[in-house]
């Protein structure tokens, strides 16, 4: 893999750049997360203008309640969508990489969709296709934040190091990231279909470990939901959906718990991805917290989107310590594997 064009004058502003592509990103889901948390999502009911207005000469007089934060919401969403095609142009210009080449096309044309999406969640006023709106955005984080990797030096330093990761780590983290993301679409579900208090207990679930589902039961517990911004019944399907949402919240953190102490063990603590590895559990320790606050504070719209926020760092911090790991790993010497002993020696045979 040529990465000599990374020392070539000018590539230093193209890292740059990337790197301000993905906050720009993060500071665009944290706007969505905002709108959905407020239930504004149909605030602005046209598109692409605003109440017949362009986007862009709608009277700021006009920006009251939800508004502010669906139009808002548009605009920085614009800007995202210029700086990527600007990225996208300065890729294919600048980096010799055929492969980024191509990188680049693709975040132009995933912030074309994510656009459309968003536009067509209104028109078509279809709460599901908000959930696969946000799960499309989370994806394009994830890529942003690649792309801001792979044009740094620091990328160059770790395909030249060929420091060895055990084999059956990079699996247990590449894993763990899956489970991330799966739970980033449940989450995602829940919020379009406004179900993020169907179980407005925890610990507990209502009282249970496994809440009761039953038609009595469901009748029971819209009778006495304290969820205010929500009009629609919750229904026995949304109770499961979240209660899976906890199952897999409980097993991603014992899967990252696990990853940062072979990190640990096999790495050693001086080593970049076992700070990596513990940087990643403490944002897992904070998005379970903030998930449990989201229900102990009756879903504050300011908790709700940090808890999306979060998530969308802990999809980040995974993909991007694999990357880290798979670009600078060589052959993995055989004690390393046998370090993890029953587990690694199923690895080994794959």
């Amino acid at each position: 893999m040529n990465e000599s064009n990374i020392n070539r004058p000018g590539t230093r502003a193209l890292c740059w750049f990337a790197v301000l592509t993905a906050v720009a990103t993060f500071l665009l889901l944290g706007a969505g997360g905002l709108v959905t948390s407020h239930e504004a999502g149909m605030s602005v009911p046209d598109w692409p203008n605003s109440y017949g207005y362009s986007m862009f000469l709608f009277p700021p007089s006009k920006w009251i309640g939800g508004i502010f934060y669906e139009h808002t919401h548009r605009l920085w969403a614009t800007v995202v969508g210029l700086m990527t095609t600007i990225l996208a142009v300065w890729l294919c210009w600048k980096d010799s990489r055929r492969w980024m080449k191509w990188l680049g096309v693709v975040a132009f044309l995933l912030v074309i969709l994510q656009g459309v999406l968003g536009g067509l969640r209104v028109v078509w006023k279809m709460d599901n296709l908000g959930a696969v709106h946000g799960v499309v955005g989370q994806t394009f984080f994830a890529l942003m934040c690649s792309i801001a990797l792979f044009t740094s030096s620091f990328w160059r330093k770790v395909t030249e190091q060929k420091l060895n990761v055990p084999g059956p780590l990079r699996t247990m983290v590449l894993m763990t990231t899956i489970l991330i993301f799966c739970q980033l679409i449940l989450g995602s579900t829940m919020r379009a279909q406004h179900a993020g208090l169907s179980i407005n207990t925890f610990p507990s679930a209502y009282g249970k470990i496994w809440p009761d589902t039953s038609a009595d039961a469901i009748q029971h517990y819209n009778a006495q939901r304290m969820e205010v911004t929500n009009v629609n019944d919750i229904t026995a399907f949304q109770v499961i959906l979240q209660m899976v949402h906890r199952i897999f919240a409980l097993a991603i953190l014992v899967s990252v718990i696990l990853c940062a102490m072979q990190a640990w063990r096999l790495l050693g603590m001086r080593d970049a991805l076992t700070k990596f590895a513990l940087f990643w559990l403490g944002l897992i320790t904070l998005q379970v917290c903030l998930g449990a606050a989201t229900i102990w504070t009756n879903k504050a719209a300011d908790v709700a989107t940090a808890h999306v926020l979060v998530g969308a760092l802990s999809l980040v911090t995974g993909a991007l310590w694999c990357l880290i790991a798979f670009g600078r790993s060589a052959r993995v010497p055989a004690a390393q594997t046998e370090a993890f002993g029953a587990f690694g020696t199923l690895a080994g045979n794959k």
